[in-house]
């Protein structure tokens, strides 16, 4: 199993940064690059635990989607989500917000956004793969998710 860890600061308040963990707002820093739209569970406007969500967008020409189960959701605290997609790949992705800097006149709160993911590739092939490119590629994707989030939270979506 590939484990990647990723994070940033964002100078926002965990709660502000966690308004950004919601069906209509994920799509904006999540996914943006292959332009992904969220399904969810019966349409619900908010994440709930054992909720599936119904991930799909374009990378190229291609089609992909993925389907993600929530399995843990502490507001303002954690989003946690396990998902598997029709080639075979299956994993957890998990973000940790932690306020590390309490608002002062000179500075505005500081929270940090951990994201981990775990995920297993079928077949040689597929773990020979993910060494060569594949987890460069979530790396650097997750890298621009967050750095995305972080503009955003920040209120700077340029």
């Amino acid at each position: 199993m590939a484990r990647i860890d990723t994070s940033v600061q964002i100078a926002a308040p965990a709660e502000v940064v966690y308004a950004f963990f919601v069906p209509q707002r994920m799509p904006y820093w999540y996914g943006a690059d292959m332009q992904a739209s969220f399904e969810v569970q019966d349409d619900a406007s908010d994440f709930a635990v054992a909720q599936k969500v119904q991930i799909t967008g374009n990378l190229g020409k291609r089609e992909v989607s993925h389907t993600a189960v929530v399995t843990a959701l502490q507001q303002p605290r954690v989003f946690e989500w396990r998902f598997s997609d029709r080639y075979g790949v299956k994993g957890l992705e998990r973000w940790e917000l932690e306020r590390v800097a309490a608002p002062s006149p000179q500075r505005p709160p500081i929270t940090v956004v951990r994201m981990r993911s775990d995920y297993t590739m079928p077949g040689l092939v597929g773990k020979a793969m993910d060494w060569l490119i594949t987890r460069h590629a979530v790396a650097r994707r997750n890298h621009d998710y967050l750095t995305r989030l972080k503009r955003y939270a920040e209120h700077d979506p340029e």
